[in-house]
């Protein structure tokens, strides 16, 4: 009797940790890990169709594929919509500008929500090597204007924060410094 409960003890255990070791291994925004790169579950999600489709023609798939670890304030569709037209297919032809717009989406490091609303007024550098502003108001997260609609997309190589706006880097100032 005593075996035959432990075997069934043993069974429910399994039953129990195997879809959650199976769910720990997609995407989600609960803050779960996903075993899948940044690429992986911007592509999966299905609402970044246009970044994935820049980050590709900019050549930075690969980079976004890596060991990171990158924290992405990622625009989703409805973001790139709002550019005036033309704009994406003339980034798309630019690929030194298009790197750059991109690049200046991502920072180095894995920062979570929670460490954002710490960092209030902070200025952290991106990977472009220009600084983003992030402030919170009214509770809600912005990083240089653009509100984060959604936080904590883990991945394995680092977290994606959805953002309502495509971040444009202010032009530098030729000649400045010298």
């Amino acid at each position: 009797m005593r075996k035959g409960m432990i075997r069934m003890f043993g069974a429910v255990v399994a039953a129990l940790v195997v879809p959650t070791i199976a769910s720990a291994q997609t995407p989600t925004q609960t803050g779960k890990t996903s075993m899948k790169n940044i690429v992986q579950v911007a592509v999966e999600a299905g609402t970044f169709t246009t970044l994935v489709a820049a980050v590709k023609a900019a050549g930075l798939a690969e980079t976004l594929q890596g060991p990171g670890p990158f924290t992405v304030f990622a625009p989703n569709d409805a973001a790139f919509a709002k550019l005036p037209k033309g704009t994406v297919e003339g980034l798309l032809d630019d690929k030194e500008k298009l790197a750059s717009i991109l690049t200046f989406h991502v920072v180095s490091g894995k920062v979570m929500a929670g460490d954002i609303v710490k960092t209030n007024g902070a200025k952290p550098a991106t990977v472009n090597g220009l600084p983003v502003d992030i402030v919170v108001r009214d509770g809600k997260v912005y990083v240089n204007g653009a509100q984060v609609v959604s936080a904590d997309i883990q991945a394995s190589n680092g977290v994606i924060h959805v953002i309502d706006t495509v971040l444009l880097p202010k032009a530098a100032t030729v000649g400045a410094g010298r």
